[in-house]
């Protein structure tokens, strides 16, 4: 990997030209009043934000149990000649025994507690049973150690542990770990409202017969199904025509109902881009270039209490930096922050790159990109060969994001950032 140098740091169309380091933190300095809480039921809670810590109320295990089906015991007792002892209960799970027998053993289930008095385990493999009687092979008696398959009161969880902190998204895993304890419901933060908005006289719906000029609105899909995969509740504003009033209506509209508003396209200084002056008429807007390719200008500031982003019209441009920009807003906003803002970006994977750039660029470069294994058998990584921001077919084909930095040129096995869309996308 060399890098080149160019004193040329600025892109003359704009005043102000931004890392994407500095765009991020502009954005996650957006201010926005928390979002009330709800308690929901767990079956009701996946994909949530935590409010609130969850503490356990009991020991978890909640007693003494048996890890596997054999005979409960005291290991002291292994030491009998001959080695055979009166089975003097059965334990299945569920049931509440009585205390061991001195020189006993109990027949004992997985699960099932293990009786006062007993302190091991012997798995049922190397157990016969004849009526009353429980033998053991002597050769298998020295194998046996205290303790053996118990699984002990409080090894996981003590009473009065916090075992969910707040800003966790929950998953399946955490709704079974509050289950386990006795939670029948969370305090979570409400779902954040998102208002979507297209602009543009060239977009019409799918299903429509398309004029010259025309093209489907795609964004608007994409957008949605972006949001909806954050657990954000949708308001899908629709299409604003290239004009300033309804313009302005719409997104007034938008911000009396959502939380965040964002818009893709009419947001640069073009006589047809009438979100950014809308926006400005009825809040702040923040516009910068950022020195990254693909999407280049971004649009932050707020519309009465809501939060405003807009971002470019081309489709792999408004992927691209809704998964680097939007991304990390929802999740603070949503409640997701705890401690650093490192916690709401995404974590790149050091790959090797099946791949080569003939030219440095200025600014720095996300590439759609896929994993492939390589003929070592360690993943290597292959970029799309169209960098166009309009080829949407580039978002299927890849599986992730391959970062250039800026004045970087790529030879073939140097080692670069991928960022997986498994982790972008939630």
């Amino acid at each position: 990997m060399t890098t080149a140098t160019d004193s040329n740091t600025c892109d003359s169309a704009s005043n102000t030209t931004l890392t994407v380091e500095e765009a991020i933190a502009r954005i996650l300095a957006i201010e926005h009043p928390p979002l009330e809480l709800e308690h929901l039921p767990l079956d009701q809670a996946l994909g949530r934000i935590l409010a609130k810590p969850v503490v356990s109320s009991i020991d978890q295990p909640n007693w003494d149990h048996s890890a596997m089906d054999g005979y409960a015991l005291r290991h002291a007792d292994l030491r009998r000649d001959p080695p055979e002892w009166p089975v003097s209960q059965r334990i299945p799970a569920g049931s509440h025994p009585g205390p061991l027998a001195p020189g006993t053993a109990a027949r004992i289930f997985t699960g099932a507690p293990v009786p006062e008095g007993a302190d091991t385990v012997v798995v049922q493999e190397i157990c016969s049973q004849d009526k009353d009687k429980l033998y053991i092979a002597p050769e298998d008696l020295a194998r046996i150690k205290p303790g053996a398959n118990i699984r002990q009161r409080g090894e996981d969880i003590r009473a009065g542990d916090h075992i969910l902190d707040p800003g966790t998204k929950l998953d399946p895993q955490h709704l079974a770990l509050a289950a386990s304890l006795g939670a029948a419901e969370l305090q979570v933060y409400r779902r954040l409202r998102v208002a979507i908005l297209s602009s543009g006289d060239e977009l019409v719906m799918p299903g429509q017969p398309l004029q010259p000029g025309q093209i489907y609105n795609s964004n608007r899909f994409m957008l949605a199904g972006l949001l909806r995969a954050l657990g954000c509740e949708v308001i899908d504003r629709g299409m604003i025509p290239d004009r300033f009033e309804p313009t302005l209506k719409a997104l007034r509209e938008a911000a009396d109902q959502a939380d965040l508003v964002i818009a893709s396209g009419g947001v640069s200084v073009g006589e047809e881009d009438h979100v950014r002056p809308a926006v400005e008429q009825l809040g702040k807007l923040d516009v910068a270039r950022v020195a990254m390719r693909p999407g280049k200008p971004i649009a932050v500031g707020h519309i009465g209490q809501a939060a405003f982003l807009g971002s470019p019209g081309n489709p792999v441009s408004l992927f691209v930096t809704f998964v680097l920009f939007a991304r990390p807003l929802i999740l603070k906003l949503q409640g997701k922050l705890r401690g650093m803002s490192s916690d709401l970006l995404p974590h790149p994977r050091r790959v090797s790159a099946d791949f080569e750039t003939k030219k440095p660029d200025k600014r720095r470069e996300y590439q759609r990109a896929r994993l492939v294994p390589g003929d070592d058998g360690q993943p290597r990584v292959q970029v799309f060969p169209s960098r166009s921001s309009a080829a949407i077919t580039s978002l299927t084909w890849a599986d992730g994001l391959v970062v250039i930095p800026e004045r970087t040129r790529i030879s073939r096995g140097d080692m670069v950032d991928f960022l997986p869309f498994s982790e972008l996308l939630r």
